[in-house]
This record gives structure tokens, C-alpha cells and sequence, in this order.
């Protein structure tokens, strides 16, 4: 097994991160070194690794050194050390709960009004542990805290389905999940059949395939009664991507995946195409999500 790390500066580092995410959907071990230096490391074999071309090309100005090196057979519980319980208090505990989004080695939280998320990192990204996944998460409980009903949700990037999962034991259906990376896919399912939910998991590549689910005119499935919400945590491109496929507004998009100063071009490309507006923003460090929603 190979670890590759590259070292960036630290006034830098979330820049770098956003980059190298699409590199490693699969998420990056994060190390801060002295001297002002943070260092973000993937596992693999050498055929699954990114190329080191690639690699330097994202870190750019901020790069120190790229460095490989073999790693003991230990390397699986260091990458269990890095996938931590995560959670997520509600905003109005008693009408929707808070989550705890936990790996399968840690142990149950066993709080009340909580729902708990078992997830199996395995190759997919979004266990709940990065900041965008997170702040993801705290809009959808805040959404759930303001609306009485549940309708359909789709969550597009899916990752290992920690969204589409949370989403459905919040009561949203139907729920589903798309993904271009054909392992993300797997791991969603596999990961609402452990969490005892149900979910249709998709494979789609936005910069190719049209969204399905949702009707030009309307937005709404003929099989639904009402638009769906959409949850997107994408990097920028993405969701830029996702802003000229969607033949309408849904009721609501939950865009994660940002660096706090991307919000705005987010926020004036969905106005503009869909007539979205902004209703709560949450940032965590140097990275934000956005709630849009339609109507005024």
C-alpha cells in the first residue's frame, strides 16, 4: 500500500483541499506540520493513486512537497482514526431530530431524539466528517425544522448517500441518490441497506446526462405531487454544471461543497437561471453552504 502526501502552506490549505477532493473523492487524511504547513494524504495502490502531475498541478503556489512511501499493514486503522462519530445538533430538538453520523467500528451514541447513521467510508466521499458534509447536513435539518411536510429529494454527488440516508429517516421520500463514480454508487446503496432505509441510487455524469425526475414546466415527476428538493454537495464547477441541467427550479437547493468566497457567483447563477433566492448560508472555517429557495 502507497501513501502519497503533498504539503501545502497552511494560509492555502482549504484552497488546495477543494482541489485535490476531485482528485480523491474518496477524502484525504489532514496532518498539520510545524512551520505553518498542512499535510493532506491518500492510500492505494499505485494504479489507483492520483497521477503527480495531477497532484502539483492542484496545489499549485502553495505546494511544499509531494512525497510517496510505502506504509505498514497498519494502514487500515489509521484510516479508521481518521473517520470519526460526527454530530449534528437539530435546531429545534423535538420537532426533528439531531443526527450522529458514526463508522461502523465506533460505538452507538445512544442519545434521545437522535437518529443515528452507521457509514462505511469505503472508497466513497461525504461521511459526515468534512466541514461540507456537515454544514450539508445542518441545512437539511434546519429545512426539515421548517417545513411540516416531507416531499421527494434528490441528492445529486451522493458520495457514500449520508444526505439521501439522513434525509429519508427525516422523513423526505421518495429519495434519490446520483453519483458519476460507479464505487459511490455502490457504497450509497449498500450503505441505506445497513441503515435499514430506502433510496434509488443512480449513475450520472452531469457534464453529459440531463437530471432525471424532473419535468420541464412543472419540475415535478409525474409519479410526485410537488417539487423536490435538491441537495448538492459539489465543488464549484459542478454545481455550475448542476445549475444548466436542471430544467427548473426545485422548492429548494441545498448547495455544500463551497469555499466561502464562491457563494456568491452560486447564489446569482441559480437567480438568474431558476429564479432561486437566498435564505440561510452556514460557513465553517474557510468552507460554506447555501440554502436557496424558490419563490420570493
Amino acid at each position: 500500500m502507497i501513501r502519497l502526501a503533498v504539503s501545502v502552506c497552511a494560509a492555502d490549505a482549504e484552497i488546495v483541499l477543494a482541489e485535490l477532493l476531485e482528485l480523491a473523492p474518496g477524502g484525504v487524511e489532514e496532518v498539520e506540520l510545524d512551520g505553518g504547513v498542512v499535510e493532506y494524504a491518500v492510500y492505494g495502490s499505485p494504479g489507483e493513486l492520483p497521477d503527480l502531475p495531477d497532484v502539483r498541478a492542484a496545489a499549485g503556489g502553495a505546494l511544499v512537497e509531494v512525497t510517496t512511501e510505502e506504509v505498514a499493514d497498519d494502514w487500515d486503522e489509521r484510516w479508521k482514526q481518521f473517520h470519526k462519530s460526527v454530530l449534528i445538533d437539530s435546531p429545534a430538538r423535538g420537532r426533528v431530530p439531531a443526527v450522529y453520523v458514526r463508522p461502523p467500528w465506533e460505538a452507538a451514541g445512544g442519545e434521545e431524539e437522535v437518529i443515528e447513521i452507521v457509514l462505511d467510508p469505503g472508497q466513497a466521499f461525504g461521511t459526515g466528517g468534512h466541514a461540507s458534509t456537515r454544514l450539508c447536513l445542518d441545512l437539511l435539518l434546519r429545512l426539515a425544522a421548517s417545513e411540516p411536510g416531507r416531499g421527494p429529494l434528490l441528492d445529486v454527488g451522493t458520495g457514500s448517500g449520508v444526505l439521501a440516508i439522513a434525509a429519508a429517516m427525516l422523513g423526505y421520500g421518495p429519495v434519490v441518490g446520483f453519483d458519476h463514480d460507479r464505487e459511490s454508487v455502490h457504497a450509497a446503496a449498500e450503505n441505506a441497506r445497513v441503515n435499514d432505509v430506502s433510496i434509488d441510487v443512480r449513475r450520472l455524469d452531469l457534464r453529459t446526462d440531463p437530471l432525471p425526475l424532473v419535468s420541464e414546466g412543472t419540475g415535478v415527476s409525474p409519479a410526485w405531487e410537488r417539487q423536490p428538493v435538491v441537495v448538492a454537495n459539489l465543488l464549484r464547477p459542478l454545481l455550475l454544471d448542476l445549475a444548466k441541467v436542471i430544467p427548473c427550479a426545485p422548492s429548494h437547493l441545498l448547495a455544500g461543497g463551497l469555499l466561502v468566497g464562491e457563494v456568491a457567483e452560486i447564489v446569482d447563477v441559480y437567480a438568474e437561471r431558476h429564479g432561486l433566492h437566498e435564505r440561510q448560508r452556514r460557513e465553517r472555517g474557510e468552507w460554506a453552504a447555501v440554502w436557496l429557495q424558490a419563490g420570493s
